[in-house]
């Protein structure tokens, strides 16, 4: 695994689920909280953080991601986070990413839309200036908060549509949130050209990912990992290459997937599914993207040639043009004939 391990920290990759504030290192969670110490219960020391992410259930685990989000207070605070998130991916040989952006709980907590838009724009731009990665722009929902964070998102999205903006998408948690309420909102967003990328099959059953796709008009499924207990959802799923941005270690955490050896990754992967590996959120999770694709490698057994396939899955399943696809993909190609040389 050593060695294979070396392989996957030079592979050249797309990150298509990770969530912005979920994506804030140790170090820019602690400083933050010092700036805020007294208000907010999140520890100020990174040391402590480690036992401070671990989630009950996923009620708990969006209890204190939500602790974190209390922590960004102005445009500036949304700067530093953006052009950090950027840094990471990039560290990791990441190409271009997808980031998950809640604008709607950093409205409510009193920065303003646009000033919040310029914030995370000017630091995309920055990115691609000083890492050499390209970040694009998913306005998600947050479930939790119901249609009035439906209506908030879509119109930061429409209003706003800054640059990056390429898709709308659905998180939070799934039970008592049914999918099918916030059919207009993606109607609307769909309308308006912006691709739809909601989360489903996290942490309910199957009915869940048919809500996404059928009333939502999903293009990608957010986790999706419940399809696998249905055999009609897999074979439509499959038929379609309808990809599935696929979290493992995200799943242990909050609980969704009792051991990482329970995975359903491997299920999927034999049904013919075009799935993608991910980190979602990986500091609070204690991951990578590279840790990811090292677990993925162990669940399907799998060398060099299968690992640089699940990154060019993330490639095709992305909303990059095609000439930003083609580059990556060659890249790929020549990264792995090299390491098998």
């Amino acid at each position: 695994m050593t060695d294979l391990r070396t392989f996957i920290a030079g592979l050249p990759k797309v990150e298509l689920h990770v969530h912005h504030v979920g994506s804030a290192l140790p170090r820019i969670v602690a400083e933050l909280a010092a700036r805020h110490e007294g208000r907010s219960p999140v520890p100020a020391d990174p040391q402590l953080l480690a036992d401070y992410f671990v989630f009950r259930d996923f009620a708990h685990f969006i209890e204190l991601y939500l602790s974190v989000v209390d922590l960004i207070r102005d445009q500036e605070d949304v700067w530093i986070l953006t052009h950090e998130v950027a840094r990471e991916l990039a560290r990791q040989q990441v190409r271009y990413a997808e980031l998950t952006v809640t604008p709607f709980s950093h409205v409510r907590r009193g920065i303003p839309a646009p000033a919040f838009c310029e914030a995370i724009e000017d630091a995309r731009r920055r990115a691609a200036a000083d890492f050499g990665i390209e970040l694009r722009w998913c306005f998600d929902i947050p479930g939790e908060a119901g249609l009035e964070a439906a209506e908030e998102t879509l119109r930061i999205s429409l209003d706003e549509r800054p640059d990056g903006l390429i898709s709308f998408g659905l998180g939070g948690p799934e039970i008592g949130v049914p999918r099918p309420q916030f059919k207009p909102y993606f109607d609307q967003a769909r309308a308006a050209g912006l691709r739809s990328v909601p989360h489903a099959g996290e942490t309910t059953g199957p009915q869940t990912v048919w809500d996404a796709l059928r009333d939502l008009g999903a293009e990608r499924i957010g986790h999706g990992i419940s399809a696998a207990q249905d055999p009609e959802l897999l074979k439509y799923l499959a038929e379609r290459q309808i990809p599935m941005e696929v979290c493992p270690t995200s799943n242990v955490r909050t609980r969704a997937v009792p051991a990482i050896e329970e995975h359903p990754l491997p299920h999927l992967v034999e049904a013919g599914l075009l799935v993608t590996i991910n980190s979602d959120d990986p500091p609070m999770f204690g991951t990578t993207l590279d840790d990811e694709y090292a677990v993925a490698a162990r669940l399907l057994d799998a060398g060099p040639e299968q690992v640089a396939q699940l990154a060019r899955n993330a490639v095709t399943a992305s909303f990059l043009d095609e000439t930003g696809k083609r580059r990556i993909l060659d890249e790929i190609d020549a990264y792995l004939a090299t390491a098998l040389a």
